[in-house]
């Protein structure tokens, strides 16, 4: 086990230097990184085209004009088949759900960067599709909305990945945290674009032009346009150019992101950190899969299947696995996306009878978790995850528990009860703000920073996986819980909020600060043969990582194996 605790004890030396150099989190550093801030901002377009058409639907459902449309999908005719407006809404996330496990091997195969590229396209051509519903009817909206949700889940999963891969550590949680940003700031649009295109001939189904929901429909062609000319020019992601032996560029490139010369001392040890991390990677596949060592497009195709089995079969993976997946799952049934595509309903129902004024509600909503998510892009590197991850879920929990007893004191008395309703409301906004600042930017952080190099496409995707069909499933079986259950549903939201509030608090280590390199740390390596850790010694002595750390250390000798040992240990016990 020598060797074992010699590498932990070789980033953990690497960890304290970094931390000594890169300086404080928070709005400062962002200043300081201004260029990597405005890099992974304009890469959250794709959060915004996700946002949009996720906020944009939940209004266009509620205009006449598009339900004369919709058959018997009509979404808010009481008579109609709730399973089937659950479809309408819900089918988005399973393209969704599909596009993200073909990210894995995209992003993987031809780079984060034109995996993006790949992803818009596909968008548009599900807006197209989507476009044509008019003279297509409701078969034609299912279609174009799944493979719009492969585009959008694509560029869910490769852009968290691509802020995270191109961040320093002091700032990655708040770029990551971009891409929630992003959404809400998408999501707030779409509420009030969907407000205004309402009024296109008159409100009523007698006066209202079909121009209400094809307009906003359409809109999204433009960021969509202006997201792939501007990746063009983005750079790579440095860990993916030296994972595919182009080292020159990558050093280039990182160097150029950091704002320092290539020979800067904190340039070295990040290039030399990745380098270590990916050719331990590639010498571990060479040794288990010889025949799958040439990085060709069909053996990257085969190995994705190799990554995600590897995810299951050590300790460390696996816990990596339950962080991810469980945590997109507690994320989803919070009931937030309940209330983004049904919240006309559910204003409805809490005494909004009105369509526009549901829509005036509802684009409350947008606002207000917009603001929300800000403060988590600010701070989240200084506060940590766990925190506000628990602080948030009990917020959430709570307000679901208030809206349930007003609903079943007053479900059928809301036109007697108007303080009620509008109490009910206000609930529901304060729901938002809570999942804004927390589970909202958070649950993709944790999700796009806990896995080694090799394993990163897969292991996000198969978190992001959990997202979309948990994502799903709420969208589909909510207009059933509504209409059957009522204060039912809230309630059922509170429980799985309140015991998600329990698993971050006494299962997720906290990650804040750490490299993506520095996580086989936290996360642990009991079930890694020390074998894999002779390996990267190996590795750190041949690239000369170890030799640079002991210049670092002044010279002296290198960490005493026994006293890094408990330090180490105390460290994980203290993160989990």
């Amino acid at each position: 086990m020598v060797a074992t605790d010699t590498g932990a004890a070789v980033y953990d030396a690497a960890l304290k230097r970094r931390q000594n150099l890169m300086g404080a989190s928070g709005p400062a550093a962002l200043v300081k990184n201004f260029k990597v801030f405005r890099i992974a901002a304009f890469a959250c377009i794709g959060g915004v085209l996700y946002g949009y058409n996720q906020g944009m639907f939940s209004g266009v459902l509620a205009m006449p004009s598009f339900q004369a449309h919709m058959g018997e999908y009509d979404p808010l005719d009481p008579n109609a088949d709730q399973t089937k407006k659950g479809w309408l809404t819900a089918i988005l996330e399973l393209g969704a759900w599909i596009g993200t496990l073909l990210s894995g091997f995209l992003a993987e195969a031809i780079s984060r960067k034109y995996g993006v590229l790949v992803a818009v396209v596909v968008f548009v051509v599900g807006v197209i599709i989507q476009a044509t519903a008019q003279s297509g009817g409701p078969n034609v909206i299912l279609a174009g909305r799944f493979v719009t949700g492969m585009g959008v889940g694509s560029l869910a999963m490769i852009v968290p990945i691509y802020n995270s891969e191109v961040a320093p550590p002091e700032v990655r949680g708040a770029l990551v945290a971009l891409q929630q940003l992003a959404i809400t700031f998408g999501i707030m649009v779409s509420f009030w674009i969907d407000y205004g295109t309402n009024y296109i001939g008159g409100v009523d189904l007698a006066t209202q032009k079909d121009g209400a929901w094809i307009v906003p429909i359409c809109l999204q062609l433009g960021p969509a346009a202006i997201l792939f000319a501007g990746m063009l020019f983005m750079p790579f992601s440095p860990r993916w150019l030296v994972h595919h032996d182009r080292e020159p560029e990558a050093r280039k490139i990182l160097a150029n992101l950091r704002g320092l010369p290539q020979d800067h001392e904190l340039v070295e040890l990040e290039f030399l950190e990745i380098k270590a991390q990916s050719l331990f990677e590639k010498r571990t596949v060479a040794e288990h899969f010889p025949h799958l060592r040439e990085q060709t497009a069909w053996n990257i195709f085969k190995l994705q299947f190799v990554a995600i089995k590897s995810l299951f079969q050590t300790t460390a993976m696996f816990k990596r696995v339950i962080v991810a997946t469980v945590t997109m799952f507690f994320q989803q049934w919070t009931g937030i996306n309940a209330v983004l595509y049904y919240a006309p309903s559910i204003f409805k129902q809490l005494g909004l009878d009105d369509t526009t004024t549901g829509l005036l509600a509802t684009g409350v909503v947008g606002i207000v978790m917009f603001i929300a998510t800000i403060p988590a892009v600010l701070y989240i590197d200084r506060v940590g995850r766990k925190p506000v991850l628990a602080i948030g879920a009990i917020g959430m929990a709570l307000c679901h528990f208030i809206i349930a007893v007003i609903v079943a004191k007053n479900a059928n008395q809301w036109h007697e009860q108007e303080a009620a309703g509008w109490a009910a409301v206000v609930m529901v906004w304060l729901f938002v703000i809570h999942f804004g600042y927390s589970w909202g930017p958070c649950a993709w952080i944790l999700v796009a920073e806990i896995w080694p190099l090799s394993s990163r496409p897969y292991g996000v995707s198969l978190g992001a996986s959990s997202n979309w069909m948990n994502n799903f499933i709420v969208g589909q079986v909510t207009p059933d819980m509504l209409q059957n259950i009522g204060y039912g549903t809230y309630i059922l939201f509170g429980l799985l909020t309140t015991i998600g509030a329990v698993f971050i608090w006494f299962f997720v280590p906290e990650t804040k600060r750490l490299t993506l390199e520095e996580m086989d740390v936290i996360f642990g390596s009991e079930g890694t043969a020390a074998a894999d850790f002779e390996r990267m010694e190996e590795i750190n002595r041949e690239i000369g990582l170890s030799a640079m750390l002991h210049g670092m250390n002044g010279g002296s000798s290198p960490p005493n194996v026994e006293e890094k040992k408990g330090s180490i240990e105390v460290e994980k016990s203290e993160a989990t």
